[in-house]
């Protein structure tokens, strides 16, 4: 039986933050080192990483046991080509898929209460919420691959599914604002290091 696969996007060119927000530090290590540890740590059965942008620069980073990275060479049309290169590298067998932005750090203890819910609740689609405000990682049930694979940009990509199945989403509430915690600017991630006890 297949297990949960994790996609990390990790393929933009980060034009507002300046730099790779892939290699930026996050509690002693790179961001995509610490997603790849969270992920795994979480319950995720394996992690795929999909580069694009300064993808020689991040790939070292890329090597940890069940952890594995395909390069989007269409990166610059938007965020949905990493999804679906993602899904490409994806098991047959697989029976959920964690789709989360490298710019987006959960420590474990997030993301098991969000598998634990998808599993116990059987979910299509499990969506963190902080106070109304929907967050990530999001989990898709398998049975939606065939619709995952043909996301585009002009169709709002994943958002798509939410308008297609709106009655299938299960939606966990957490009392946490880091799961609609994302990295754009210098000064939200050095805000978010401050908040969130950055350890060195």
């Amino acid at each position: 039986m297949g297990g949960i696969t994790a996609i990390v996007t990790a393929a933009g060119e980060s034009t507002r933050m300046g730099k790779p927000k892939a290699l930026l530090q996050w509690e002693g290590v790179t961001l995509i080192d610490y997603q790849s540890s969270s992920l795994l740590s979480g319950g995720v059965t394996d992690v795929v990483i999909v580069l694009g942008h300064e993808a020689a620069r991040i790939e070292p980073h890329c090597k940890m046991s069940r952890v594995r990275y395909v390069v989007n060479s269409n990166y610059r049309h938007g965020k949905s080509t990493s999804i679906l290169a993602g899904l490409r590298e994806v098991e047959s067998n697989t029976t959920s898929i964690m789709i989360l932005g490298v710019d987006q750090p959960r420590p474990p203890s997030i993301i098991r209460t969000v598998l634990d819910w998808h599993k116990t609740n059987r979910s299509l689609i499990t969506s963190p919420r902080y106070r109304g405000r929907g967050g990530h990682p999001l989990v898709f049930s398998a049975l939606l691959r065939p619709e995952l694979e043909t996301i585009t940009e002009e169709h709002q990509g994943i958002r798509a599914l939410f308008k297609t199945h709106p009655k299938d989403i299960a939606e966990v509430p957490i009392n946490d604002p880091i799961v609609c915690l994302d990295l754009n600017t210098p000064e939200e991630y050095e805000k978010a290091r401050s908040r969130y006890g950055e350890q060195f």
